[in-house]
């Protein structure tokens, strides 16, 4: 065997001193907090790789511990690989080891392309809603889709939530409920909310969703595909035609006016037609009976399957709320969306679809394959609440302060707008249509720059060249003191940008 002599002091750099910080007081062994250090050390390279680890010996006496603890650490160092014992030469960080260890040895590789790997959405060139993460800071936050935060039953949902982490609750918020829904909250959609929308359902007809959005989701993926055509309002749910597009559908567009949706002579073709007829997205407008039937009759001659997405019925301020499209519907043709986050809080995400059982089942199958079930523990606290009568209370005194804020956002546009509108009694913004040369393009971002943020218009239509005089007002974030300021302080930009200043 070859005479190889040991490495000269110079190469014995060892361990920086710093590197090890033993905890006496741990549970967790001393031999095994050595060895962590040491892996840790290697693998951001502060351990020198090129040089000798101190002997057992001297790294215990240094930390003032047991030679056989030191060794007991780097046993395990040697059998996972991480240092290497040589023959009288000492410990080693392992070769294999040090391409890794410190900046400066690291080959020199391109980084990966993932911009060349990632699919994209070539064919969605639909624009996109944006709002600004930070609006809470603004003073006047005209925006809807946000809640009044102080309006939210916080002592009551903290109660809930509580409460259903204990027997007999926990079962069913802790277990995992692979693709089931917790039968109580199902239990209280059937028996305490459908009723009042004139919807009729058993629990087979009833999938929790994580918020309505992903209902839609999954009613694109079972229903469409490549060459689907889908019938959507015009203006209307953005968010919605995203969905459809990038499923490969196309898109139909249906006017609408102030009596809603406009049906076609036919739907012959259509595979889905989406409609939100309690408070049309974005104008609030309501659909008549009248059209409701006239489209039922439509798609049972079509085939079309129709998505009722009925996201803030609850809020309607003058006459009663108009009875569902789904409780209309006798051939099961309707699709029914509905949605817990509007009125509790957006954050949430917790919704529900009702449909036939067979649609219900093979959604249900497609849910279990991306996120499972919605969150067990948020099921029952939601159950709890709405058992124990605290989610319908909760329901009348938000109604009652955005009814308050309603009446005050309606005297402020016709006070401060240099033109009449006559809102619609219900939701929980105003569509504002202003003379053909305003723009909403200019007017949101002059109101931003003014502290008052407020949400264009033109997104929400169809086509190359889209009316440009539409904007919306959101009343249910800012406090009820703020409405008649902000929108003032809108009107007077209005009127500068008409006088083309």
């Amino acid at each position: 065997m070859q005479h190889v002599p040991p490495p000269p002091p110079s190469q014995e750099a060892g361990i920086p001193r710093t590197l090890i910080d033993i905890d006496r007081d741990s549970a967790e062994p001393l031999y095994r907090q050595i060895r962590k250090a040491i892996e840790h050390g290697i693998a951001v390279g502060t351990i020198d790789a090129s040089s000798r680890l101190p002997s057992s010996r001297e790294l215990a006496r240094e930390l003032g511990l047991s030679r056989n603890t030191v060794n007991a650490a780097y046993q395990e160092l040697v059998a996972e690989g991480f240092v290497e014992s040589r023959v009288r030469q000492g410990i080693f960080v392992n070769r294999d080891m040090r391409p890794y260890c410190a900046a400066e040895q690291r080959p020199a590789h391109e980084p990966f392309d993932w911009t060349s790997r990632l699919r994209g959405h070539p064919e969605d060139t639909l624009p996109h809603i944006e709002k600004r993460a930070d609006w809470a800071e603004y003073p006047y936050p005209f925006l809807a889709g946000q809640v009044d935060l102080r309006a939210f039953p916080a002592r009551d949902w903290s109660r809930a939530l509580n409460e259903a982490l204990y027997q007999p609750h926990a079962r069913y918020s802790l277990q995992d409920s692979i693709a089931f829904d917790d039968p109580l909250l199902v239990e209280m959609v059937c028996s305490r909310l459908l009723p009042a929308r004139g919807v009729e359902a058993t629990p087979e007809e009833v999938l929790v969703t994580v918020g309505s959005q992903q209902g839609l989701d999954l009613l694109t993926r079972a229903l469409l595909g490549t060459g689907s055509v889908v019938a959507v309002e015009d203006p209307g749910y953005l968010d919605a035609r995203h969905i459809f597009v990038r499923a490969g559908a196309r898109l139909m567009p249906l006017p609408v006016t102030a009596a809603g949706l406009t049906p076609p002579p036919t739907l012959a073709g259509v595979d889905l037609l989406h409609v939100t007829p309690s408070h049309h997205h974005p104008t609030n407008v309501t659909l008549g009976i009248g059209r409701r039937r006239e489209l039922l009759n439509l798609v049972r001659e079509s085939g079309t399957v129709i998505v009722e997405d009925d996201y803030d019925s609850e809020f309607r301020y003058q006459g009663s709320p108009t009875p569902a499209l789904k409780g209309l519907d006798t051939t099961d043709q309707v699709v029914y969306l509905g949605t817990f986050s509007k009125f509790l809080a957006p954050g949430l995400r917790l919704g529900y679809l009702v449909g036939a059982k067979e649609l219900v089942r093979e959604l249900r199958d497609l849910r279990r394959y991306s996120v499972r079930h919605p969150s067990g523990h948020t099921q029952r606290a939601l159950a709890l609440l709405i058992q124990s009568g605290e989610y319908h209370r909760a329901v009348r005194r938000y109604r009652g302060q955005l009814m308050r804020k309603w009446e005050a956002a309606c005297t402020a546009v016709n006070t401060h707008l240099p033109w009449h509108t006559t809102p619609s009694p219900g939701g929980v913004s105003l569509w504002m249509t202003g003379p053909e040369q305003l723009d909403c393009r200019r007017l949101v971002e002059r109101a931003q720059r003014h502290g008052v943020l407020i949400e264009r218009g033109d997104i929400y239509h169809l086509g190359e060249e889209p009316p440009l005089n539409h904007f919306r007002i959101g009343f249910a974030a800012p406090p009820l003191h703020a409405i008649d300021p902000g929108i003032r302080i809108l009107g007077r930009l209005v009127e500068r940008q008409l006088a083309g200043q």
